[in-house]
């Protein structure tokens, strides 16, 4: 199949068969010409119509404005099945700085490879106040983390529930902002699809 604009790839996608849940919108994006070992990404891109993501926080005390894990709650996840339960609790964590090497400790082996582990790109405030921390909150409801071990990178970039211009919208800065960080832009990108969770994905031009 041609390859086709990014509406009209989101009107097909709503012409598949409907489930009885609100799927995400996956941006799959192959690579080439792209040496995974040495090139691989561990970034973030900004969308205008962020998902509203589930956060929670590592604090030295408890806030009013969020989930929050102090450190006196460690003795809760002595276990990985835990770690594991809270991790899918959550979309995203942040962290003050002073906590960094003890989350690490604890929660990094499971944390780790499945990106939820607090970034100091997104996801670290160097000292706890509500500002902060509130500020930080609102910075990470409006990235995306990217990450690649392979030639393709998946994107969760919204829900079906958005409107086409939004998830347009989003998809293409999400483009714009993976072309600035692969090292030959533009040339490392082989192909864009799009799919909901349980489609065929769309191949998409633009």
């Amino acid at each position: 199949m041609e390859p086709m604009k990014i509406t009209k790839a989101l009107e097909e996608l709503r012409n598949e068969k409907k489930r009885k849940f609100v799927q995400t919108v996956d941006l799959v994006v192959n690579l080439k010409n792209f040496d995974v070992r040495k090139e691989a990404l561990n970034t973030f891109v900004t969308v205008p119509h962020p998902r509203e993501k589930k956060i929670a926080a590592f604090l030295p005390k408890r806030s009013p404005s969020i989930d929050t894990i102090t450190e006196e709650d460690f003795v809760k996840y002595k276990e990985t099945k835990d770690i594991k339960k809270l991790a899918k609790q959550y979309d995203a964590f942040i962290a003050v700085a002073p906590l960094m090497g003890k989350i690490a400790t604890k929660f990094g082996r499971v944390f780790g490879p499945i990106g939820r582990m607090p970034s100091p790109q997104a996801g670290i405030i160097p000292v706890f106040s509500e500002e902060a921390l509130l500020a930080m909150r609102d910075k990470v409801q409006k990235v995306i983390r990217v990450r690649n071990k392979e030639m393709a990178i998946k994107l969760p970039i919204g829900s079906e529930d958005m409107s086409d211009s939004d998830l347009a919208e989003n998809i293409l800065e999400v483009l714009r902002g993976l072309e600035k960080k692969l090292p030959r832009g533009k040339d490392n990108i082989k192909q864009v699809l799009i799919k909901f969770t349980m489609t065929k994905p769309f191949a998409v031009t633009y």
